[in-house]
């Protein structure tokens, strides 16, 4: 994107005190009230059960925050939307990256890989502002392959270079790509050259995640996905470790003109850290069904379990957490109400 897009905020902040189990906290609320709307079919529902508990503990964190990657514009979201004020207004400033359920189409089915994701990032204007182009080509790694891969050149090399990298062979390498028309072409190529796919019918947030995330079997994520998921998924690599690459897709004639009327560089190739400007970045994910990097939400008579996964790019602190939610207290903390 060129500069007409880019931010010229001063540099961020530092954030001085460690937000990852405040944000937990935030993902797990979010899981455990949209979980119970697995497999019904109805995934407005269940988006807004996520949005109202996401918010509601977000609300009550110590921070002064803004959503930069969110529910949409606000004539279109009434919570979680783009430029909504979160917290309480205190220090640290940040910027907001949300996806209630990244994958509702999968919860409302009952399928694999639903989670719910949340990232901050220290500093305003630290986060890529993705509202005026609906997608990107995108091009993910983990740690062992960060470094060595261009989005410019051919599948083949880059899963060569991947392939070396990981010291495999490339018939063993297993890519992540949307299953979507779109990819008929890329499909191709990469079958041309041996190696695995993982189609996934949503959820491209989880699938950048499944790449830096060490007993999933897999490598790299190729295709076009959502923009707004790209910056998120960012943050998270950027925390582990990983690499993602992106360059601008727009969806119809109307969204180019737009972009390209606001200065957009169609063959510029966007790096983690022109979609994540901060070096102090954390980032949350909360299984609600079971997956290759969490598992779901599991319902009892009267408490909830979750795994979560909570992670920080300063320290590159992994943490995964297996909670027990009883429901007497948790609606209690829902609704802010005293203990006792």
């Amino acid at each position: 994107m060129a500069k007409a897009l880019a931010s010229t905020s001063p540099e961020p902040l530092p954030v001085h005190r460690n937000l990852a189990l405040d944000l937990v906290r935030v993902t797990e609320a979010a899981a455990l009230a949209s979980g119970a709307w697995m497999g019904r079919g109805d995934k407005n529902s269940a988006d807004g059960a996520a949005v109202d508990a996401m918010r509601r503990v977000l609300q009550r964190m110590e921070m002064d925050g803004v959503v930069v990657i969110g529910e949409g514009e606000k004539d279109e979201a009434p919570m979680l939307y783009i430029g909504e004020r979160l917290g309480t207004g205190d220090p640290p400033e940040v910027d907001i990256a949300v996806d209630p359920i990244d994958g509702t189409t999968l919860l409302s089915k009952g399928l694999l890989n639903a989670i719910s994701t949340i990232a901050l990032a220290g500093g305003r204007g630290s986060l890529y502002d993705a509202k005026h182009v609906s997608y990107m080509h995108k091009l993910a790694v983990g740690a062992e392959a960060a470094g060595s891969v261009n989005i410019n050149d051919p599948v083949a090399a880059n899963l060569q270079r991947i392939a070396r990298a990981k010291r495999m062979r490339v018939s063993n390498l297993t890519v992540v790509i949307l299953d979507r028309p779109r990819h008929e072409e890329l499909i191709k190529e990469v079958r041309e050259t041996g190696a695995r796919i993982k189609l996934i019918s949503d959820g491209d947030i989880a699938g950048a995640l499944m790449t830096a995330i060490e007993g999933t079997g897999l490598d790299v994520l190729m295709g076009i996905g959502g923009a707004p998921e790209a910056v998120t998924a960012a943050c998270a690599l950027k925390c582990l470790g990983g690499e993602i690459q992106c360059k601008l897709y727009p969806k119809t004639d109307q969204e180019r003109t737009r972009a390209l009327e606001m200065g957009a560089d169609f063959d510029q190739v966007l790096t983690i850290d022109d979609l994540v400007r901060s070096d102090d970045v954390f980032f949350a994910a909360t299984g609600i069904t079971d997956g290759e990097v969490l598992t779901g939400v599991k319902y009892h008579t009267n408490w909830a379990e979750t795994e979560s996964l909570v992670t920080r790019s300063r320290s590159g602190t992994v943490r995964r957490i297996q909670a027990r939610h009883h429901w007497a207290y948790k609606q209690r903390e829902w609704l802010g109400l005293p203990e006792g």
